[in-house]
């Protein structure tokens, strides 16, 4: 009798759309779980054969259709291994449903149905699956093995059921989303299971970036006495090797595991990293650029976009006008110049003494006031607009998440661009992301007199960001309480917050919502990211 068994965790990119790609990647896999490794399993992420989520490409019958094919051609390929591969199901009866197929000896041995759907923060399922009703129960090698897909580890009714049916283990194939702090929840998740049923568990999930998510694996293995094994470093693609021993009910454990857990910052930085990568690499831009202020943002946005692309594929451009300083310029080129980027200064001056005076019929008798501000921003928007049709690259834009909840941005200006990596960073995570990126040891990647000074927008002479906002320690906490904890002003002025402060900072949220919708994507990092997960209406009388 078989006492140990071998399986791999195939931690893996499946974009979205790709199917014919990703059966073919999920076949190579098999193979090389089998041939290199001698797994007998190998378990590939929720809907790995179409990429998650879809969307409303489900509606699509040539979609549906194409994944039938394809399972049907990975199957085919499951000979001297096992398989679990996720994909859409659509019945007899016209029904869709989130599955997932066990492949044995060359065709489908049997297909799980999803039961418990999310639909809640990133999570839409409800609009396009059907829940499955029963449990999904295999035996391999011996061993009486229970299914599961994703949220159905999250409810307590699928695991009850297939505890009911006699599973001796439990595999969960998952495409769950990062989020700042999720691997604690995670961790937390599969001890309360494992204790409460005794059921050692493997789980898989993807890898990746997909629009304004990002994928970060996470997989993991946890012993019937609650051990987690796991996870390995995130956002890296692995086949992941692990050996179950049926007699001790554990895990042996394995060599993926990283020598000690990452630095906070250092997840954060790797999962934006991989959204600028895999968002321009899935759409073909030949390579990136974006305006260089010699200000913290900017100087965070193109140390980035350097890790995930290279130097070769980056371009920062210094657009001054007459209100910018000296020291930005010259921080910015020092900064291009220890990246090894391209760096261009193309002066706006010109473009923004035209506007004035194309304008000046128009606003005579009118006091210089935002809308001068504006209007340069607006010049350096279009300048880089121009730029990017020119040389096919992504323009990326530079607001962090403090900016993008208050409006502290300009329409068709700063806030122009294809993708937008910090837009779900606050500005005190920025300076710490900066801070965390120049301790590794290969020089000041983000120049520390950015870091050190007060930032400012330098749209008008001496102008700071706290002139119009209160200091950003005290805002993003503001915001976080609002936003990530959904607490009321009342709530958060007792929590010792000047109650002013508090009403004017949740003004400025509510205000800025015709802003949000117009921003381009960016990579989730917390809980309750713009766009997906809060998703409020522009126009309502409710504050």
């Amino acid at each position: 009798m078989i006492t140990t068994h071998r399986i791999a965790l195939a931690q893996f990119d499946f974009p979205v759309g790709a199917i014919d790609a990703n059966a073919e990647k999920i076949v190579a896999l098999m193979r090389q779980a089998r041939d290199e490794f001698g797994a007998g399993l190998v378990l590939f992420p929720e809907l790995a054969l179409c990429g998650y989520m879809p969307e409303d490409q489900l509606y699509r019958a040539g979609v549906i259709d194409a994944c039938k094919a394809a399972l049907g051609r990975v199957a085919a390929q499951a000979t001297g291994v096992e398989a679990v591969v996720g994909h859409p199901l659509r019945d007899a009866d016209g029904r869709l449903y989130n599955a997932a197929s066990w492949l044995r000896d060359g065709r489908v041995l049997t297909t799980c149905r999803k039961q418990a759907l999310p639909n809640y923060a990133v999570f839409d399922e409800k609009r396009y699956f059907e829940p499955g009703d029963a449990p999904c129960l295999v035996d391999w090698q011996g061993l009486r093995c229970g299914l599961l897909i994703c949220e159905d580890l999250w409810a307590e009714t699928p695991i009850a059921r297939v505890l009911e049916g006699g599973a001796e283990v439990v595999f969960s194939v998952n495409a769950s989303p990062f989020e700042d702090e999720k691997t604690d929840a995670r961790h937390a998740l599969m001890k309360t299971r494992v204790a409460r049923h005794g059921l050692p568990l493997a789980y898989v999930n993807c890898t990746g970036g997909q629009d304004d998510l990002v994928f970060d694996g996470g997989s993991l293995v946890v012993d019937a006495d609650g051990t987690v094994h796991g996870p390995p470093a995130a956002f890296a693609d692995a086949l992941l090797v692990c050996d179950y021993d049926a007699a001790t009910r554990a895990w042996s454990r394995p060599d993926w595991l990283p020598a000690e857990p990452q630095h906070h910052e250092a997840v954060i930085w790797e999962g934006i990293v991989r959204g600028i990568r895999d968002y321009v690499g899935k759409h073909g831009f030949p390579g990136v650029l974006l305006g260089l202020s010699g200000g913290i943002d900017s100087a965070l946005v193109v140390a980035l976009a350097t890790d995930a692309l290279g130097a070769d594929r980056v371009h920062a451009i210094m657009m001054p006008t007459r209100h910018t300083t000296n020291e930005s310029v010259e921080l910015a080129r020092r900064q291009a110049a220890f990246l090894g980027v391209r760096h261009d200064v193309i002066p706006i001056e010109p473009a923004y003494q035209a506007f004035q005076s194309m304008l000046a019929p128009a606003f005579a008798g009118r006091d210089i006031d935002l809308t001068e501000e504006n209007l340069q921003a607006r010049c350096r928007g279009t300048t880089l607009m121009a730029l990017s049709n020119k040389f096919g690259g992504l323009l990326l834009a530079t607001g962090n998440k403090s900016e993008m909840a208050v409006g502290y941005a300009t329409l068709y200006g700063d806030m122009c661009g294809g993708y937008a990596p910090i837009k779900d960073c606050y500005k005190t995570q920025v300076y710490a992301l900066a801070r965390w990126r120049n301790r590794q040891g290969d020089g000041e990647v983000i120049p520390e007199d950015v870091i050190d000074r007060a930032p400012t927008a330098e749209l008008r002479d001496d102008q700071r960001d706290q002139d119009s906002l209160p200091p950003y320690d005290e805002l993003d906490a503001i915001l976080h309480r609002f936003i990530e904890l959904q607490q009321s002003r009342e709530t958060i002025a007792a929590a010792g917050f000047d109650s002013e402060t508090v009403s004017r900072v949740i003004a400025m949220v509510y205000r800025a919502e015709y802003k949000r919708r117009q921003s381009p994507p960016g990579p989730k990092i917390t809980a309750k990211a713009f766009g997906r997960d809060r998703r409020y209406p522009i126009t309502s009388a409710w504050r």
